[in-house]
This record gives structure tokens, C-alpha cells and sequence, in this order.
């Protein structure tokens, strides 16, 4: 076997120990065990997976595929990123024209306004640094207090779901996936209009992307929107950014890397994934940018995506590397330095530095 013919076969040989089916083993599946009760139960629908897949995109162009790449499975926490991009459509719209404008301003009335949450902005909760309190469909901020994630350096800081005194907005950061799913119903009162039409709409049709999607709420999540000049009043469900407690995003190993080349290319699109090709401005070229910058808290870590400063958090990738990363295995690389996309998808997550290091070796053969 040549070296990328290796790596596929060392990502299918290490697929995740989770049950393809959660009704098989729901002790096993997912990553809601680890909250304290009563938090530690699905509130969404989940649905069973396929096995390891992947994709890799060179200059846009497809080279190598693996496993069902058109199945629509569960990516887990790769969505925030999508809200990230939801984000930056509703900057060009003039929806959301300052990212460090405070929340409450434009949004008065859902979960902004206290003295201690009225200084949050958008910026706040796309880093991951807002340290918004309250509660959020039916789930406090507390249950995701000293929330430890692999990639983070500092390591476990206290015990999961024990109340953290709170610092002030934009002061301490922490992976909290109820801040993020407060972020997920402002941007759904910000566009009026259920966030799956919203990226179906102005993401993946854009990008050519055709495979089955859905983005499923809570079963608690319903919301009702007023009426505006422009469409009647109505109730949606209000998205999570993950699928944490249930719900959350199905979406092909295809059209991930679609996304995936879409931030590559600076929120631009070209059709057929080549200079000469008809451009479409998907998503403003200064907020895709801007996802990418290191927080100053958290230099592993932008705007709603996983950075790799020194080539330290994802050894084996390129310190320009930019990641999407869902529980479960679930990755999506960018990888500028060799202008390619890799997504790979139920791998062990222990394993994704050395299959990182395998393509990277491949992709170096190749260039």
C-alpha cells in the first residue's frame, strides 16, 4: 500500500468503541453520561451510523473517498462551526453588523438583559468566552461548568456540573455547550426564520451540497417568532449546536468537506473547485478570517473553530490547520498548507494525531 492507502486503512481500523445503533448500548453512546443528573439524558432525537468514512479534497477537487460518503449521520459539535458561518451570513445580510456589540441591544428579552449578561456580545459567545448564566432550554450553564475537552492544555480544572464562581464576560473561556445553544436561539431571533432554512438556503445550496440534511432540535425547543414586514408571525424549533443532549446536525462526509473547502477558500465558492471557475461570495471573506484568529484566552481556539498554534493541539496537522471536531471522531481538517480538506468520521479520537501525521506524509508525497 502506497502511504494514503495506509492512512484510510489505519482510520478504519480504529473506529470508535461507540455502538453504531444507541438503542443498542445507550450507556456507551454519546457523551450525556458524563453530565451529573438530572442533566444526564437525551432530550432530542439520535439515529444510528455508519462506520468510518472520509473524504480529501485537493485544490476542491475530490482524490481520495472512503465509506459511505453520502449517508447523512450525527457530526456531533462540528455544527458550531456551522453556527459560526450562520453568524457571518447574517454580518453580510447587515443583520449583525458589529460582532462586539452587546447582545441585549438588538435582542432585548431573551436571556441578555440581566446585569451580569447585558455586556455579552457575539464575539464573547463565538469564542467561547461569555460566561452567560442562566438557563437555556431547559439546561443551566452550571451543567457544563469545568467542562473538560481533550484539546484544551489546562486540563480537568474541577468537577463537571459543580458551580464555577463566574468572571466577568470575555474574562475566562470555557467549551460550554448551553452558551452555545443560547448563541443558537439570539441567531435565530436574529434572522426571524428557523436556522436549517437559513443554511440550507445561504450554505449548502450555495456550495452544491445535495445529500440528505437535518438539523433537529429539542423536543422542548419550540419558539414563537413574531411577525415582521416580512413573514407571519410563527413557531420553530430553536437548534442546538451539537448534539450534546440529542438533535443537532445529520449531514453527509460529502458535503462536510464541501464546508470544509468553503472556509478554505475565505467563505467564497467556485464552481468545480478551480481558478477560472464562476465565484459566489457565500459568507463575507473578513468574518471567515476572522473565525480563524486566535483567541487571546484560548490561542487553540476562534471563533467557533479549533486552531493548532505551534502545531501543539493537533500534532501531526499544520500550525495553519483549522478544525471542526464532533464527539464520536468526527473531524473536519483544513489544511492550508497543502490546500486540501480532510474529513474523517468515527475515528478513535486518540488516533487522530497519527492518521493526521499518515495524510500529512501522503499529501507531502504527492505535492
Amino acid at each position: 500500500m502506497n502511504l494514503i492507502e495506509q492512512a484510510i486503512a489505519y482510520s478504519t481500523a480504529h473506529e470508535i468503541n461507540w455502538p453504531r445503533d444507541p438503542l443498542e448500548n445507550p450507556a456507551a453512546w454519546g457523551v450525556h453520561q458524563a453530565d451529573p443528573p438530572p442533566w444526564n439524558q437525551l432530550l432530542g432525537p439520535v439515529h444510528a451510523r455508519a462506520g468510518v468514512s472520509g473524504m480529501i479534497l485537493r485544490e476542491g477537487e475530490v482524490w481520495q473517498t472512503w465509506g459511505d460518503t453520502h449517508r447523512a449521520d450525527l457530526t456531533f459539535s462540528v455544527a458550531k462551526t456551522y453556527l459560526g458561518l450562520l453568524a457571518g451570513v447574517a454580518h453580510g445580510r447587515g443583520l449583525l453588523p458589529d460582532p462586539d456589540e452587546p447582545i441585549a441591544q438588538r435582542l432585548p428579552g431573551i436571556g441578555f438583559d440581566s446585569a451580569h449578561n447585558r455586556s455579552i456580545t457575539w464575539s464573547h459567545l463565538m469564542s467561547q468566552t461569555s460566561e452567560w448564566e442562566g438557563n437555556c432550554l431547559g439546561l443551566p450553564d452550571q451543567v457544563e461548568h469545568y467542562r473538560y475537552v481533550a484539546h484544551d492544555p489546562r486540563g480537568i480544572l474541577g468537577i463537571k456540573g459543580s458551580l464555577r464562581p463566574l468572571q466577568a464576560p470575555g474574562n475566562y473561556w470555557e467549551y460550554n455547550d448551553v452558551r452555545i445553544n443560547q448563541l443558537s436561539l439570539a441567531l435565530l431571533h436574529l434572522f426571524g426564520q428557523a436556522l436549517p432554512e437559513v443554511f440550507q438556503e445561504s450554505v449548502l445550496r450555495p456550495i452544491g451540497a445535495t445529500d440528505p440534511f437535518s438539523w433537529e432540535g429539542y423536543d422542548n425547543a419550540w419558539v414563537d417568532l413574531p411577525a415582521t414586514h416580512n413573514s407571519a408571525a410563527c413557531r420553530v424549533r430553536s437548534v442546538p449546536g451539537g448534539t450534546h443532549w440529542g438533535g443537532g446536525v445529520s449531514i453527509s462526509t460529502h458535503d462536510q468537506a464541501l464546508i470544509g473547502e468553503l472556509i478554505r477558500r475565505d467563505g467564497q465558492w467556485i464552481a468545480g473547485g478551480k481558478a477560472g471557475g464562476n465565484a459566489t461570495r457565500v459568507v463575507p471573506e473578513n468574518w471567515v478570517r476572522r473565525m480563524r484568529e486566535p483567541c487571546e484566552l484560548a490561542p487553540f481556539y476562534g471563533w467557533l473553530t479549533w486552531l493548532n498554534p505551534d502545531g501543539k493541539t493537533f500534532p501531526g496537522a499544520s500550525a495553519e490547520s483549522v478544525l471542526m471536531v464532533g464527539a464520536g471522531g468526527n473531524y473536519v481538517w483544513v489544511e492550508p498548507k497543502y490546500q486540501a480538506v480532510i474529513v474523517v468520521r468515527w475515528l478513535e479520537p486518540v488516533r487522530f494525531s497519527s492518521f493526521a501525521s499518515q495524510v500529512s506524509r501522503a499529501l507531502e508525497e504527492s505535492a
